[in-house]
């Protein structure tokens, strides 16, 4: 029977493998300065390439073609007099609590109503008892802007909007106000009811969104403030 000696075989393997790394073949024999230095480069490359593209190229490029297709919107939808000065912009509501005026939704921004710097709801649970406070808050106030309107108040004018930047306030709610604002100005009821449907935007392409009423373009055109784009 033919032995086999399996410690001559261990020193063969050995020794092949000795050899093996010697001739770099193997990866202790390669090491890993190469293999960094040959993804070093094409990392910092896709880098270079990509920081240009999402940081210089889009920006400027969005930035031109909303200038070219969409000036009016670009510079943020400002309402200007005829005579240049801006009073408002379309996107943002204001705050008004004479009579005289449409009002708004209800804004919880602090430290006042509307501001544009602190965007945000009020951030009270359902049950909260200061979200009911403030709710029957509101409700006095439009009761006693018009003690003669036993009609149901509109939702929006009593809850305020998660931004608390809200421009628009729907239909049924600018109707509510509408003979409060007529008697105050002392105009026909038809004619502030036509003024909101000038100012009433449809839903886009007929489909998407809700109708609504821009506040500040209609409290402007009763005040007689033509603006222009």
């Amino acid at each position: 029977m033919k032995t086999i000696d399996l410690k001559h075989d261990d020193r063969r393997n050995a020794g092949h493998d000795d050899k093996r790394n010697d001739d770099g073949a193997g990866p202790a024999a390669q090491g890993g300065a190469p293999v960094q230095g040959g993804l070093l480069r094409p990392a910092l490359a896709v880098f270079l390439a990509l920081s240009v593209i999402t940081g210089i190229v889009y920006p400027y490029a969005t930035t031109g073609a909303a200038q070219a297709l969409f000036p009016y919107q670009a510079h943020g939808s400002i309402l200007a007099s005829k005579e240049g000065k801006a009073v408002g912009s379309e996107l943002i509501g204001q705050p008004f609590s004479s009579p005289r005026y449409f009002w708004g939704r209800p804004s919880a921004t602090a430290p006042m109503p509307y501001n544009a710097a602190a965007s945000g709801g009020s951030n009270l649970g359902p049950r909260n008892p200061a979200l009911a406070d403030a709710a029957q808050a509101r409700v006095a106030a439009l009761h006693a802007a018009d003690p003669g309107n036993t009609a149901p108040i509109p939702v929006d004018l009593v809850a305020a909007s998660g931004s608390g930047l809200d421009p628009d306030i729907s239909v049924a709610a600018a109707r509510y106000q509408a003979a409060r604002v007529a008697g105050e100005r002392g105009l026909p009821l038809a004619d502030v009811e036509q003024r909101i449907a000038a100012h009433t935007r449809k839903p886009w392409l007929g489909l998407l969104g809700e109708p609504g009423v821009n506040v500040l373009a209609l409290n402007l055109d009763l005040d007689g403030v033509k603006t222009g784009r």
